[in-house]
């Protein structure tokens, strides 16, 4: 029986057995009281609604859900949300990598588009460096599943995740909360909020994460996967009247954790460097790393009419990284990378929100002008030379959008949305080599001519994109609604910016936008008297014109290309339940499967480099080959699942609740070239957190453990295989196992 037969029965059956049970209690729900799950909000369609009525696939997670699975930032997704991979990337701390259903971007160089967006209180964090976000101070996060391309805009192919902060208010209160843990982990969160009067009222929270590392720099004595991060928010709310409402917020984040430098998986070819514990290195670049990201936002709301509400979205933000990576994990320079990555970033958004019994929507106009540039070498010890890779990208970005639903009986609704986008972008791009294995002048080496220019272009293109999005939902029973929908997203075209244009003469062209259509079909809802709260769906997805970035090493350094692949199918089931077993038990389960294939992969192979249908062979001339049936998705397990339970009792006068944890992820590849050294086998981590509460929620006390199996798994990697590099090829790590206690205190 194949997968997808698999699939679809599981789906079918979740299905049918939900619905029997559903249409069974046609009737009200009765007294549910006693024992009963809560309804969610969420704003996923840019207005608030029930869960149950948002015809998206959805996952949102409260402040106290998150803090029961142990995360401590946004990566905690991974475990609880089917279908997705949201990590750290690779050497970095704070750097962000997200898929969705098989769409995104590992690579977080900046000329390239995530295709995974990211929100903050509805503002777009347009780069992914700094944006591995704690979580703190938060009301809710969101996952919307596939394409969001018609109220969310370009680079949501995979999804979109929300991350809301909680509001003001009108009430003073205070909250700090101090934690230590393995590896000398010590955090402090201090928050406050103050009415001040006049409808205005001021807040902020101060958060400082420190920790030990896991391993140790074995050459400079440093810590390894350490932990730097000092962040804070302040905000003013001010509501003049019951129909005008004002927040303006400003965010910092600063990040001088360690570099990460990898793991060598494999022995070198040259010198007697052994094969360490996964956290540590003998990496001899360096230790330095900076990040820094903040943003200032304002947000305006006026409710004209008890139908019609105003909207303004007003921000700007910047982001600066300064960082080292060493490729070949030895003091020898034969693969260093120091980094430089600068952005800004200005963007106002319009919305009109209308509202009546029979019809609901929003209409908006959208505006982003942003940069982003940067430079890195790659030290090459055993080619003598340093290149410079660098350049910036301007983009300006216009959309028009509006997604209305309208109810046409009292059961059956219908949606439509449309989104233009219009991208015009201006890039220059540049590669140089200098001779020497030392930095650059551009990292701080010496000034020296350039032995050689290998890049160095110009160039401006326009990209436009229509992205509709249809649905249609029928309520079952006051319980059970069941949807099915199209839609359309697509990611901004660009330039390679390590595109080596002698050997990749095409590399000056750039390459199209990406877009991704899916059919879905969807039934949610609340089974069992209301005990069970459920989402489950089915996907079909059209990739076409995927952007895929391949380095190949070739006998004078690396070949960069970025190709437009060609097509892919994918397509998968996800099921998620909450119950309430009982008045002190409840339980959390997730469930995704998806099945990904590229249907054509044409890609670029320059001459020298291996012919990659026979390996033996290298290319005497560049050419496109079709590796379709060689090559899989990156960061996409087939089978990814999730099982909590939690059990709430009295202790002490207060309130104990206990939350064991068990998340799964199938196999998966790092790249799309299957590499057995490299990619990462299916793996099963468990967790539990333990909170006591004190009566009045003055004082919470909480045990956390997280990887409890101590499970030793990888979350990225380079392949630089073969003498010229040493054999280096590297692994990154998740998280051994650690536990850690917290103490609150609320005022």
């Amino acid at each position: 029986m194949t997968s997808m037969w698999k699939a679809a029965l599981l789906a079918g059956a979740a299905w049918s057995t939900i619905a029997g049970v559903a249409a069974a209690q046609e009737a009200p729900a009765g007294d549910n009281t006693a024992v009963g799950v809560e309804e969610v909000v969420v704003t996923a369609r840019r207005r608030e609604e029930s869960l149950k009525d948002v015809p998206v696939a959805v996952s949102a997670f409260s402040a106290e859900k998150l803090e029961r699975s142990g995360g401590t930032d946004i990566t905690v997704l991974s475990q609880t949300t089917p279908n997705i991979t949201v990590q750290t990337a690779r050497g970095s701390n704070s750097t962000l990598i997200s898929y969705i259903r098989g769409v995104g971007q590992q690579d977080p160089l900046w000329g390239y588009e995530p295709g995974v967006g990211l929100y903050v209180d509805d503002v777009y964090i347009y780069r992914p460096q700094g944006a591995v976000l704690d979580i703190f101070d938060i009301e809710r996060i969101e996952v919307l599943r596939g394409p969001q391309g018609t109220l969310y805009g370009r680079n949501t192919i995979g999804g979109a995740i929300k991350y809301v902060t909680k509001k003001l208010g009108d009430e003073a209160s205070a909250k700090v909360r101090g934690t230590y843990g393995s590896y000398n982990q010590t955090d402090l969160l201090v928050s406050g909020q103050a009415p001040v009067g006049g409808g205005l009222s001021v807040g902020g929270s101060y958060a400082l994460y420190k920790r030990d590392g896991y391993g140790k720099n074995l050459t400079t004595g440093a810590e390894h996967y350490n932990k730097d991060v000092e962040a804070y928010r302040l905000s003013a709310e001010w509501k003049p009247t019951q129909d005008l409402f004002f927040r303006l917020a400003y965010d910092h984040v600063t990040d001088d954790s360690n570099p990460r430098h990898g793991h060598r998986e494999t022995l070198p070819t040259a010198g007697a460097y052994p094969i360490l514990d996964i956290y540590d290195t003998q990496a001899g670049l360096g230790d330095k790393n900076h990040v820094t990201t903040k943003g200032l936002s304002l947000t305006g709301e006026w409710n004209v009419s008890d139908t019609v509400t105003l909207k303004s979205i007003t921000a700007n933000r910047k982001g600066h990284t300064q960082t080292l990576i060493d490729f070949d994990g030895t003091p020898l320079p034969t693969l260093d990378v120091p980094a430089t990555y600068d952005d800004s970033s200005f963007s106002q958004e319009l919305q009109a929100v209308y509202s009546d019994d029979n019809v609901q929507g929003v209409f908006g106009l959208y505006y982003m002008n942003s940069q982003a540039s940067g430079e890195f070498d790659t030290i090459a010890g055993n080619l003598g030379v340093s290149i410079a890779d660098g350049g910036k990208v301007n983009t300006q970005s216009f959309a028009a959008f509006f997604d209305f639903s309208a109810n046409l009986t009292d059961r059956f609704k219908v949606s439509l949305g449309a989104r233009a986008t219009r991208d015009a972008k201006r890039a220059n791009v540049f590669r140089f080599f200098y001779l020497g294995a030392t930095p650059s002048p551009y990292q701080g080496g010496v000034n020296r001519p350039i032995l050689q220019v290998r890049t160095n272009y110009n160039a401006q293109k326009t990209f436009s994109q229509f992205t509709p999005r249809i649905s249609a939902s029928y309520e079952l029973s006051d319980d059970l609604t069941t949807y099915a929908s199209f839609s359309k997203g697509y990611k901004s075209g660009g330039w390679d910016m390590r595109g080596d244009a002698f050997i990749t003469p095409q590399t000056t062209q750039g390459y199209k936008p990406e877009v991704v259509k899916t059919y879905e079909a969807g039934l949610k809802g609340f089974a069992l008297d209301r005990k069970v709260s459920f989402s489950s769906a089915i996907f079909l997805s059209k990739y076409t014109d995927q952007q895929v970035t391949t380095q190949v090493v070739v006998p004078s350094g690396i070949a960069s290309s970025v190709d437009n692949a060609g097509a892919s199918t994918l397509y998968g089931a996800e099921f998620e339940a909450n119950a309430r077993l009982s008045q002190s038990l409840s339980a959390n389960v997730a469930l995704g499967y998806i099945h990904a294939k590229y249907d054509t992969f044409s890609r670029f192979v320059p001459a020298g480099a291996p012919n990659p249908l026979n390996p033996s062979t290298t290319l005497a001339t560049g050419q496109v080959i079709n590796v379709a049936d060689l090559y899989g998705f990156q960061n996409t397990p087939e089978w990814t699942g999730n099982v909590s339970l939690t059990w709430r009792g009295d202790l002490a006068g207060g309130s104990l609740a206990i939350t064991p944890m068990v998340s799964y992820r199938d196999a998966y590849q790092q790249f799309e070239q299957p590499l057995p050294a490299l990619d990462q086998k299916a793996f099963t981590l468990v967790d539990a957190t333990a909170i006591w509460t004190a009566p009045g929620g003055k004082y919470k006390l909480a045990l956390t453990g997280k990887n409890l199996t101590n499970e030793k798994y990888r979350t990225g990697g380079y392949n630089f295989a073969g003498a010229t590099y040493n054999n280096s090829v590297i692994g990154f790590y998740g998280p051994p196992r650690t536990v850690a206690a917290s103490v609150e205190v609320a005022f």
